[in-house]
């Protein structure tokens, strides 16, 4: 079967630990758009946090999507279209963001041009490397300015696409039964990092978002080979035709692939459809 486009995740994939696009990998990629190849992003991040890397990989002239929210949202880049849009209910996000003040993380949500937090100070996480302004990281990268709210409960009047938290990896690891066990029914929720875990609404992952838009296009799974490299990539790297974990990824991600790839920082992406379109 064809391949017609490329599924890509962002953060651990696309980018390197340095968070930007190769020049080999950037290279592949606008290669294989002048095949008329559709590339894909299919991140966690908010939509305004895809659109610098859409521009990069020219996928308005290409015309790309974007695939955001953990799959929440689509957007067409060429138009600016919205072609899906899922969010949880009024009444689901208030429950969690109330829940969520039960433990001790940092609870992330946005609307419009903002990024609502508790405490702009309250934001470092003592990682493995380095200490990590997780608040600073979430708002630069997704374009966003920050305002101060204390409670965010009674302040999300509003539906919500993602509610994204931040912790301590381990105090993640130890707790996220009891954050998640209220909402089981109501949401779907999954780590994208060890330091992330992101609730989205019920039946919401990046391969319902591309199984939802995509067939209407003349795209289907066997016409889609995919990269990630967390939990969060497992639905896409087993919807698409092909699909290939980084070398970097988690192993529960390397299990199901059909392939592992280079890291992201060796070109993975490059090396995987030099392998897969371009022999």
């Amino acid at each position: 079967m064809e391949i017609k486009a490329i599924v890509l995740d962002i953060d651990g994939t696309l980018l390197t630990s340095k968070k930007v696009i190769s020049a080999k990998t950037k290279q592949a990629l606008i290669t294989a758009q002048e095949k008329g190849i559709k590339v894909i992003l299919a991140s966690g991040r908010p939509t305004t946090g895809m659109y610098t890397l859409a521009k990069e990989l020219e996928m308005t002239k290409y015309e790309g999507y974007l695939v955001s929210y953990n799959g929440s949202r689509v957007t067409d880049c060429k138009t600016n279209d919205v072609l899906f849009n899922q969010t949880m209910s009024v009444e689901t996000g208030q429950s969690i963001l109330a829940h969520l003040k039960n433990f001790d993380v940092l609870p992330m949500i946005d609307k419009e041009d903002y990024l609502y937090v508790n405490d702009v100070y309250n934001n470092i996480l003592k990682l493995p490397d380095d200490d990590f302004n997780i608040i600073e990281y979430e708002a630069r990268g997704g374009n966003f300015k920050l305002c101060e709210i204390d409670d965010l409960a009674a302040f999300a009047t509003f539906p919500i696409n993602k509610i994204l938290i931040a912790a301590q990896p381990e105090y993640l690891q130890e707790h996220v039964k009891a954050i998640h066990a209220p909402f089981d029914e109501t949401v779907t929720a999954a780590f994208s990092a060890p330091f992330y875990f992101e609730f989205t609404d019920k039946g919401i992952d990046k391969a319902k978002a591309l199984n939802t838009v995509f067939p209407d296009l003349g795209i289907h799974s066997y016409n889609m080979i995919a990269f990630g490299d967390g939990h969060n990539d497992r639905s896409i790297i087993e919807y698409a035709r092909i699909g290939v974990a980084m070398g970097n990824a988690v192993e529960e991600l390397k299990a199901v692939a059909d392939d592992v790839t280079l890291s992201c920082d060796e070109d993975g992406i490059a090396a995987g459809l030099e392998k897969y379109l371009f022999n």
